[in-house]
This record gives C-alpha cells, structure tokens and sequence, in this order.
C-alpha cells in the first residue's frame, strides 16, 4: 500500500476513534458498572428484587466516558452528531429517517394568553412516525442491527411501536409489536402500513410488556420495552441535547414532561446531566411530569415520598400513551424529578381534551391526548408554584393529533352544512346586517 494511502487510512481511523463516544453501563440503583453486552439489559443483581408486575429494577443508564467538550458542529440529528454523543459505532447503521432536529418554536400567542413571556414549545410531533418515541427506536435499531439481531420486539400503547415499525421499514428490519387491543385505530393502521407483525393483545400494556418480555427470551428476539432496553432512555435524551443547544446561551428553567412509564423524563434528565458534565451547560432545569389523574401512580408516589410507585390496577384515561398501571421506570424517574427541583402535577381528561383545541388554536400543533397533557399540566403546575410566569419554561408536545382523531373530535364541535349559497354563508358567519 503506498505510504500516502497508508496515512490516509489512520487518520480517517483517528477520526472515528476520536468522535465514537466510548461508554459503560451503570446501575441506576447500586451504581454498578458493566461494559457493553448485547444480552445485558438490566443490573444482574438489583434485577433479583424484581416483583411480577412491579416497576423495574436495575434500570441500566449508558455512562458515556469521553463525551464533547464542545457542541459538535454537525447539525442535530445527524449521523455524525450523534455519533458524538450516543453510544453508536457504526452511524451508517441508522435508519436513514430524519429522527430529532424538531423545531423550539415561539408561541406568541399562547405566551401572551398565560402571560408567559419566555415560554418556548418544543414540537417533538414533527418526528417520522410523529412521535418522540423516534428516537428510542432509532438508536434500538441499529444497536440490534449491530449485535446481530434479526427481529426487534417492544410492547407498546401505540407509540412506541408505530416508531419501532417506521424505523424498521426503512433499515429493512424485522419488528413485531404487542399492543393492547384497544389501541386507537390510528395507530394501529400506521404500524401495519410500515410492515410490522402487529399482535394486539387482549389485556393490558403491562400485560403486553410481560408478555414481551417472555417472547424474547424464548424465540432470541432484541428486545426494545421502554426502560428495559437501556438504549431507549439514552436516545430519548437528544431531547434535551436540541432543547439546550437551540436555546443556548440560554438555559430552561424548567422543562413540562408529559409521563407514563417515566422514559421520556429519564431520557431528558440523562441528556441535560451529561451537557452539565462535559460543561456545555452551568445547571440543569427542573423537570415537572404530568400525568392522567387515571393513571397517576408516579404522582401520588412524588407525593408520599416513596422511593416507588404502588401500581394502578385499571389505570385508564384518553391519553392511552400514558395509561400504564405500573410505570417501569419509576424509580429513576422519581430520583432525577427530586434531584432536579421538580415535582410533578394531575390533569382531567376533561382539561386533556380542552387542551387539544386550545394548544393547536394559539400554537398552530396539533396534538395528541397525551401531548395536550403538557398544556394543561402547564396550567396546573402555576397553580401550584411549581412554576413562575416569568420563567424559561419549555413545553414538550410529544405526539401528533393524527394518531388520535376521535379523542380530538372531542375537543371540538362540527357545524352542520349550509347551502351554497351567500346568503346562507353570511348568515353562518355572522355577516349579516
């Protein structure tokens, strides 16, 4: 090989050695640590306490050991930025789906209806599949992709698995989802639209979660459940990657999280400590999670001061994705809140649906039930003094409205038709003298 070709290649090699973010795994319970093992999912002892049903224990966090001290200078989202900073080997293993990069936007209007002048509206719906839970996936995928794995399964209430069958039709992977049968149809007809093996499941999520869980072990499948699968809270922290470096030099104050099994805020929580470790950011935001007053096991234990939640038989609400009556990751989720400042609120459903009208009549998003959560969460956390009008304050829009049609249709009210005819129409608009 001649010597130029030669340098060539190690410097191309430096290169990558140099921007592979190197890492272990630690227990998010008793701090052990383990290096990479496509079949270690949680802590080996902590997971001895599990209980059947219960929230998870030994819930593995991804300690990234070399991390930037810099913002990278590749735009967010891409492979080469998040390459930098997920344990990620090989980026050409990703999906090529245009995951993360959602727009902070301005919301003039709904700042000045709660006289919020520094409120900002992350718009996580703008993600392939129209949810956050595009980025677990993402990362899921090719993870399972380079360990070898043929077949990727999850349990979801439809999210998680309309994102799992998205990124998996575009990387060629097989994915099969169980999901309780009372999914909304919308969901149900994107995964089977994206090629997914979609089981529904007559019971529950945590039945479907259970269930996974054995399918997985018996027929060798990678498994993606949300907070078994250390990878899913590590690629939902780009969250607070986008929220820190699109608001930068600025820091939120706080961040309104809409919460079921408590991913979602142990991925923002992980991403905003890890900018504060590689000092990209001097403080983190306080983390306040919203959730249905049907399913609100993870409130009531931030109230009591437990350090888990007692699960919700029969937990139920409209915003089925946070409808889980044991959140799996409770203990983390519980810790990184207390540790952050934060706390936590209960919406209606009535307030849910309400919400979804106002958020996309004075934002111009258009939401799902879970989504809206935040909005009315907002409401109830000033209520509370969790938070203050004049505050950074960061609301999380998770979901697309598409993916729940018939619980938007409840926010509204349908006009009846009129005839053709001017006349008709200005009496209809109020034009009439």
């Amino acid at each position: 090989m001649p010597l130029c070709v030669l340098c060539a290649s190690v410097v191309i090699f430096l290169m990558l050695e140099r921007t592979m973010a190197q890492f272990k795994l630690r227990c998010s319970e008793c701090g052990g640590v383990f290096s990479e093992d496509p079949k270690l999912l949680v802590c080996p002892e902590c997971c001895k306490q599990q209980v059947q049903g219960g929230s998870l224990r030994g819930v593995l966090e991804v300690e990234i050991l070399d991390g930037p001290t810099q913002w990278p200078d590749a735009p967010l989202g891409s492979p080469d930025f998040l390459q930098q900073v997920l344990p990620l080997g090989d980026p050409s293993l990703l999906a090529p789906l245009a995951v993360g990069n959602t727009p902070l936007l301005d919301v003039p209007r709904l700042r000045r209806e709660l006289e919020m002048p520094r409120l900002w509206l992350k718009d996580d719906s703008r993600n392939p599949s129209g949810s956050t839970k595009d980025r677990a996936s993402l990362l899921v995928a090719a993870k399972a992709a380079e360990y070898g794995f043929e077949t990727i399964a999850t349990a979801s209430t439809g999210n998680a698995a309309t994102a799992l069958a998205a990124v998996c039709a575009a990387s060629g992977q097989r994915a099969v989802v169980l999901v309780p049968a009372g999914a909304p149809p919308a969901k149900l007809t994107q995964m089977l639209a994206y090629g997914a093996e979609v089981v529904p499941i007559d019971g529950s999520y945590d039945d479907a979660f259970e269930l996974c869980m054995d399918a997985c072990t018996k027929f060798g499948w990678y498994n993606r459940n949300t907070a078994l699968n250390p990878f899913t809270l590590e690629g939902k922290k780009t969250l607070a990657l986008e929220i820190a470096r699109q608001l930068a030099p600025e820091t939120p104050d706080a961040i309104i999280i809409p919460t079921g099994d408590g991913v979602i805020l142990g991925g923002i929580a992980k991403g905003f400590a890890d900018l504060a470790a590689w000092g990209l950011i001097d403080r983190v935001p306080r983390l306040i999670a919203v959730q249905p007053q049907g399913a609100s096991g993870l409130i009531s234990a931030l109230a009591s001061g437990a350090e888990d939640v007692t699960p919700v038989p029969g937990a139920a609400s409209i915003a089925d994705s946070l409808v889980v009556e044991a959140p799996r990751n409770a203990r983390l989720a519980l810790r990184r809140i207390r540790q952050s400042g934060g706390g936590g609120v209960t919406v209606s459903d009535e307030t849910i649906i309400a919400a979804i009208a106002r958020l996309a009549r004075l934002t111009g998003v258009f939401a799902e039930p879970a989504a809206a959560a935040s909005l009315a969460g907002l409401e109830a956390a000033l209520k509370a003094g969790l938070v203050d009008k004049d505050e950074r304050v960061v609301l999380l829009v998770t979901g697309t409205g598409l993916k729940d049609r018939d619980a938007a249709a409840r926010s509204v009210t349908m006009p009846s038709a009129v005839r053709p005819e001017l006349s008709h129409l200005a009496e209809r608009l109020g034009l009439v003298r």
